[in-house]
């Protein structure tokens, strides 16, 4: 089977490493040149765009969202006609891709750890305790036990509805990778310091996904649905992020770096999917604002910036 990681940072990477080095021969894919030299050193498969040739059985995407359209037009003549495409990324990414390879061809994985790229060829992860991860089908999902099956040999995983696993992700990255990027803090700092907006911003997530249909929602062995409605989840959640604390958002990374951010396809995925259910989310909306905010100048990332939030919610 010949599988390509397309968008090896540090999430696709760690990825991919884990696989091959649990047996599973991975091309680990990046435009990112100087780390494909070190990967190559260390005797690792990776490959510029570009340098990318014949067919492959599955295709995981870890990019950012906001290329999708062309990344997936690039990658289309690369996935064989009854090959896996499997996005690995935040969000709710599938219909869009669907429109590229069908929709029995998508697969959505929510990967449950944390990475940094802290220098070209040296991922570290940032998560604690093993790794799990959860993957569903966008259409029939007929290789889906093959997928499972394949992602076994090196994680812990579990198969379920997708918009249940997509939603589960998405209560902790609206919440934490938005909050993270606007203060510049840690998931821990988050949970111990900051939990009124924490738990605001789940909550709406929460019942975003309740209007799709959800029932549960599965985060590393905890229903965060149950969870989080119970009048004590603000002591229960720095429990529950004990293995997460020391995460900063990669969003905030990308605002460090002067680079527009992914919050429009996190956060903001959720405000556009309540609006569709009639389900208002002020608190995420005004979150992805400031995120917003940020990127053009007009606020620092600090603690203090989580003050604007404060208002809506009271």
């Amino acid at each position: 089977m010949r599988i390509c990681i397309y968008g090896a940072g540090a999430m696709g990477t760690s990825l991919g490493l884990r696989l091959s080095d649990a047996g599973i021969p991975c091309d680990l894919v990046t435009r990112n040149r100087r780390h494909v030299e070190a990967l190559r050193a260390y005797g690792r498969p990776a490959y510029l765009p570009d340098e990318m040739t014949g067919l492959y059985d599955v295709i995981f995407l870890a990019t950012k969202q906001r290329e999708n359209a062309q990344i997936a037009a690039f990658l289309a003549p690369y996935l064989k006609e009854n090959g896996a495409f499997v996005t690995v990324q935040n969000g709710l990414p599938e219909a869009g891709l669907a429109e590229v390879f069908g929709a029995d061809r998508v697969y959505g994985c929510a990967l449950g750890w944390g990475a940094e790229l802290v220098s070209p060829g040296n991922v570290k992860l940032s998560s604690e305790g093993e790794l799990c991860l959860a993957i569903g089908a966008y259409g029939k999902g007929e290789r889906l036990g093959e997928l499972q099956k394949l992602l076994s040999s090196a994680f812990t995983v579990s198969v379920g509805d997708l918009y249940e696993i997509r939603f589960a992700k998405l209560t902790v990255n609206a919440a934490f990778s938005t909050l993270s990027a606007i203060s510049g803090l840690t998931f821990g700092e988050l949970a111990k310091r900051h939990k009124k907006p924490v738990l605001a911003l789940m909550r709406e997530t929460v019942a975003v996904a309740k209007a799709y249909g959800c029932k549960r929602l599965v985060q590393n062995g905890h229903d965060l649905m149950r969870l989080f409605s119970m009048p004590c989840a603000s002591l229960l959640l720095p429990f529950a992020m004990r293995k997460h604390r020391a995460i900063r958002s990669g969003m905030l990374r990308d605002l460090e770096g002067g680079k527009r951010c992914d919050v429009d396809f996190v956060a903001g995925a959720v405000v556009e999917f309540g609006r569709k259910t009639g389900i208002p989310c002020p608190k995420l909306e005004r979150a992805v604002a400031l995120v917003h905010e940020i990127e053009n100048g007009l606020l620092e990332i600090a603690p203090e910036s989580l003050y604007f939030l404060e208002e809506v919610c009271a």
